[in-house]
Parts: C-alpha cells; sequence; structure tokens
C-alpha cells in the first residue's frame, strides 16, 4: 500500500493504529512514545564440512556439537557484546542435521529471528553472530554461509501524535487508564512501514487477562467483543478531535 502510494493519494497527513492487547485490563489503552514494537530479521546458517563415519570422528568435522556450541555461546556473546541498555534477541528456532544413526552430517543448518528496535543495535547483532559462527566453525573445520531475510523495521511512534492519541484516549476511559509505561514489546508489526512515512501512533486497547491461552498468535486466542464500544469510541474521538485541532 505505502509502495503504491496510498497516503499521497488520500492526502494523509497523520496515521493511527490500535491493535489489541491481552495482558492489559479491558478499559485501559497503552501508548508508547518512541519504540513499540521491535524490528526484525529472519536468519538461515548452515555449516558445511566433510562428513564421516559416527564411529571414526576423527576423519572429519563433527558439525553437529559445532552447532550446538554457536546455539548455546550465540546468547552469550549478544547479552555480553550488545549494551544491556538496548533490547536485543536472537531466537534459533530451528535445528536440522543428519539422516542416519551412524553418520556425523557434512551439513546442519539452523534458522530463527533476530530483534531489535535499532538498525545499530540489528547490525550489532549480526556482526555479533557472524563473528563467533566463523570462530567456531574454524575450530573443526568448517565453513558457515548466512542467509538473512528482512522482516519489518521498527514500530516508532511519533512523540506528538502519541501525546494525541493519549488525550483522545483519556476522553474514553479517563486519565488513570491511559498507560504511558508499558515496556515496548519484541514482536514486529508491518504499521512500521506507515510510521516511516508519516507521523503517527500505534496504540493498544486492553483485551482482558489472556487466561486459559487466550493470547496473541495462539490458537486459543479470543478476541474480546466487549472492547468494541471503546475502539469505535477512540476512532471517533480522535479524528474529531483531529480535526478540530486544524480549526
Amino acid at each position: 500500500m505505502v509502495e503504491e502510494g496510498v497516503l499521497d493519494a488520500f492526502a494523509i497527513d497523520e496515521i493511527y493504529a490500535l491493535h489489541n492487547w491481552p495482558g492489559l485490563p479491558v478499559g485501559t489503552f497503552a501508548v508508547h512514545t518512541g519504540p513499540v514494537m521491535a524490528g526484525t530479521k529472519s536468519f538461515d546458517l548452515t555449516f558445511r564440512a566433510s562428513g564421516t563415519h559416527a564411529a571414526m570422528p576423527h576423519l572429519g568435522a563433527d558439525l553437529i556439537v559445532a552447532a550446538s556450541q554457536f546455539v548455546t555461546y550465540v546468547q552469550s556473546a549478544i547479552s555480553r557484546r550488545i549494551p544491556p541498555t538496548e533490547a536485543a534477541v536472537f531466537s534459533v528456532t530451528q535445528f536440522h542435521g543428519g539422516t542416519a544413526y551412524n553418520v556425523l552430517p557434512d551439513r546442519v543448518t539452523l534458522a530463527g529471528t533476530v530483534r531489535a528496535f535499532s538498525d545499530a543495535t540489528m547490525l550489532h547483532i549480526i556482526e555479533t553472530a557472524t563473528h563467533l559462527a566463523t570462530a567456531i566453525a574454524a575450530s573443526v573445520g568448517a565453513e558457515t554461509e548466512w542467509r538473512w531475510h528482512d522482516g519489518y523495521p521498527p514500530t516508532m511512534n511519533d512523540a506528538t501524535a502519541a501525546e494525541n492519541a493519549a488525550r483522545t484516549a483519556a476522553t474514553v476511559v479517563g486519565a488513570e487508564r491511559v498507560l504511558r509505561d508499558q515496556p515496548p514489546s519484541m514482536g514486529a508489526e508491518d504499521f512500521a512501514y506507515f510510521l516511516q512515512k508519516r507521523p503517527g501512533a500505534y496504540l493498544w486497547i486492553g483485551n482482558g487477562p489472556g487466561e486459559g491461552g487466550c493470547v496473541l498468535h495462539n490458537s486459543r486466542y479470543d478476541f474480546n467483543d466487549a472492547i468494541l464500544p471503546l475502539g469505535a469510541a477512540f476512532w471517533w474521538r480522535l479524528v474529531r478531535d483531529r480535526f478540530a485541532s486544524e480549526g
């Protein structure tokens, strides 16, 4: 939509989004200034070397051990190379290697996701993980190959737009129920592309406790219909407030 010019076609000056959020009480909104959701990339990392008979490991490279060392050590590397004040996630979610009980494979592939709130931190994570994988592979005579896949950029609220949204939310539920201190999420959001082009804000509306697995991206997720009037009231009042501010 951004690439096809929807923001220009409809002369959009500001843009806002509202996402239900299990875990926040019904009747609350969460408004952030700055980062709300993380930027993300996914990866495939392949270790390659000469395989060998499992009974003769000295004749080849044990890529299962090498890849396992990477999975273990990358967490320490990230926590010690990235400043503690910068949120950083490196999660290995797939591990593929071997086809037989008695063969050390010549190829092991890992896959996963990386999350950060800034491009600089994302680059730092990638550099750290790359250096570690290269060093571990070299220690067993192996090589590595990375394939990186771009995900979404960080979702960054404009400060003025966030204040606009918070004021409007306060007219719906009361100022004391507009939460301004919620930590941002390491989840990702394609609304970030809109916020790269226009000032705006991405808000959370409380969906309830999320008990019994009723959380986002879960097979037991359940949207709370009780928040529909709150969301509709917010949108109506936001449009009214923003046009009123322009005279």
